[in-house]
């Protein structure tokens, strides 16, 4: 037919039932299917109905809920009546998802488009889902452009179901009735799924690390998994946020509607929300219904690195399930991940740290059930597991336990950031693990960092002088940076310090400062500069003394910045962590001729004691010993 009539009349004359379209079909050909929550439910139901009139029949499709299962018929015929290639693991249930691994074909989601338009892989049908038709013959695909444009725009014959309830969805999204075949006129709810919810304290704790991380400006892609959709819930008091996300969900509507959204400062299609895809709930498709805010385009475009690379401060929000000592990382679906796979993760991930001040976070919980009891999801290497991030391209890993910054990272400081972000049962033996393999020295010990949980609580950001500076507990891969931290002390900070004109910062005593538990032995750090690569510029020292209850402190201050108020500040938190801890009181030695730290002791509101002992000053104040 040509494409010259007047659409009007040629959409009459398409108009056919779901049965008499699907008799269209022939056995041997490729077929695609819409993706999603836009499967097209009606055709489907009728292909299967009709898969014993079949043979050799190739289902392709992106991402699937199995509403009526194509897999089923693919296990019972042995693949003969119909067999599945799939971008994506369909179904969300567990046990599908190990079944029909066979089906899954690994792609870079970016790249699937043009598996379709080059021809590679030649597309016989497609049956897509689309809204009603406007008063030009324009139709969208709505919520699922992704791979399905490239589709229907490729495929010699194109069947598409028309349902009123497919919301009009703006941008790279519409179909024409000349480009369309044959027209099903049937209405039916489109598919949902409730918001993924993360109720446990360890998502919490995720969310919580992940929220320090994104600044105001930020533009944001977001997986589908409950545990990514906690984390946006954490960004409520952000501001100016922009959405590049391959999914569009419920929790971003609700930032959106709530304003922390307003994609102002994306740099790259402001004041649009841009995805390819919409996973949740009716609530969700009536939001993007004619909504000037969103636009949905294909995947080759939402996913392509140099795109996603454009925008400010992209962060890229996905989850793992397994990384190995050195950051190799494996995201295969999962029940507990919904939807995962090869899929978009690889090209935000590059996207996103190619992007100006970008950032690509992967976080996992830090163990899983499995029928023999719980394992560590941080493991010495991958071996069977699918790589699918490598190493090399991993930036930010969080667990509940922390987050690290591998990127530029050595295999021995790789092993101490993963290891001191794994759960505490299982660090000692990836330790050993990591000795066995060579990855780290054989010397190195955890101390006592085995079993310590870092104290967020404990950190603190403030300005000073214009720039930046956190003050938080150490971490075990701070020990080379507290070595250099010492090593550009001036000789005479240096004795102050230490009592002696040291030369040699060992390694070994840096672990001691860096390896602690966080309640009888403590060390606070002021850092500037980008997480993962800032300057200690102050150390603060609390250690309990083994033959009573009071801790002993100490600090050094970098000279560029003395006398901005450091000092102060760290005892002040060294004080209320120590009382905290149950310790009675603190104690200090320094030299007679140490003014400046006898006038910082007596900043506390306790009664403050001076004694010399040796040629030394003591220093010391009991927490229940106010100053009147």
């Amino acid at each position: 037919m040509p494409n010259s009539q007047y659409w009007a009349d040629a959409y009459i004359q398409k108009r056919v039932d779901a049965d008499t379209a699907i008799g269209r079909i022939r056995s041997g050909q490729r077929v695609f299917i819409g993706s999603g929550c836009g499967e097209p439910q009606i055709l489907i139901q009728k292909l299967v109905e009709k898969a014993n009139n079949f043979s050799g029949l190739e289902i392709v499709r992106l991402l699937g809920r199995e509403t009526v299962s194509l897999a089923a018929i693919a296990d019972k015929t042995q693949d003969t009546n119909l067999n599945i290639r799939s971008i994506y693991l369909g179904a969300t249930n567990s046990k599908s998802l190990t079944k029909h691994r066979r089906f899954i074909t690994p792609l870079n989601m970016s790249d699937a488009p043009g598996l379709f338009t080059t021809r590679k892989l030649p597309l016989n049908v497609a049956l897509i889902q689309v809204s009603s038709v406007d008063d030009f013959g324009w139709m969208s695909l709505g919520i699922s452009v992704d791979v399905t444009m490239a589709a229907a725009r490729s495929a010699d014959f194109v069947i598409a179901q028309v349902n009123p309830k497919m919301p009009r969805v703006m941008g790279q999204s519409f179909i024409h009735v000349n480009d369309v075949d044959l027209l099903v006129e049937y209405e039916e709810d489109l598919l949902a799924i409730p918001p993924a919810v993360a109720s446990s304290e360890a998502a919490q704790q995720i969310g919580n690390h992940i929220a320090k991380l994104i600044e105001d400006g930020s533009t944001l892609q977001i997986g589908l998994d409950a545990v990514s959709q906690a984390t946006v819930q954490t960004l409520s008091n952000k501001n100016d946020l922009g959405v590049h996300s391959q999914f569009f969900t419920d929790t971003i509507m609700h930032l959106y509607a709530m304003g922390n959204i307003t994609n102002k400062k994306k740099g790259l299609n402001e004041g649009k929300m841009v995805a390819s895809m919409a996973v949740g709930t009716p609530e969700l498709y009536e939001f993007l219904n004619d909504n000037p805010a969103v636009n949905f385009h294909p995947s080759d475009y939402v996913n392509d690195p140099f795109v996603i690379s454009q925008h400010n401060r992209m962060v890229s929000l996905n989850v793992a399930n397994k990384i190995d000592l050195t950051g190799q990382v494996s995201a295969q679906a999962s029940s507990a991940t919904r939807f995962a796979g090869v899929s978009g993760i690889p090209d935000f991930v590059r996207g996103a740290r190619r992007s100006p001040a970008g950032k690509s976070i992967l976080m996992l919980y830090s163990t899983k059930e499995t029928k023999d009891g719980v394992e560590s999801t941080i493991i010495p290497a991958l071996r069977e597991d699918l790589v699918v991030v490598p190493r090399s391209d991993v930036h930010y890993i969080v667990t509940e336990y922390g987050c690290m910054n591998l990127f530029g990272k050595s295999l021995q400081e790789r092993v101490i950031a993963m290891i001191s972000i794994a759960h505490p049962d299982f660090r000692e033996a990836l330790l050993e693990d990591a000795k066995e393999l060579g990855f780290i020295d054989s010397e190195r010990t955890l101390g006592e960092a085995s079993r310590a949980v870092y104290p967020v609580r404990l950190e603190q950001t403030l300005e000073l002088n214009g720039q930046k500076v956190t003050i938080r507990p150490s971490k075990p891969v701070d020990e080379r940076r507290i070595q250099e931290h010492y090593y550009t002390l001036p000789k005479e900070d240096v004795l102050t310090r230490f009592f002696c004109q040291k030369t040699i910062f060992a390694r070994a005593e840096m672990e001691i400062r860096s390896h602690v538990n966080y309640v009888n032995d403590l060390t606070l750090v002021a850092v500037v500069g980008e997480f993962g690569f800032g300057r200690i510029v102050a150390v603060a020292e609390s250690m309990k003394l083994d033959n009573e209850n009071m801790a002993e402190v100490a600090f050094s201050v970098s000279e560029d910045f003395q006398g901005k108020g450091l000092g102060t500040l760290f005892l002040k938190k060294l004080a209320a962590a120590a009382r905290e801890n149950g310790i009675a009181g603190l104690i200090a030695y320094t030299i007679p001729s140490n003014k400046a730290m006898v006038k910082l002791f007596k900043t506390l509101p306790y009664k403050v004691t001076t004694l010399y002992e040796d040629g030394d000053l003591l220093l010391s104040c009991r927490f229940n010993n106010l100053v009147e």
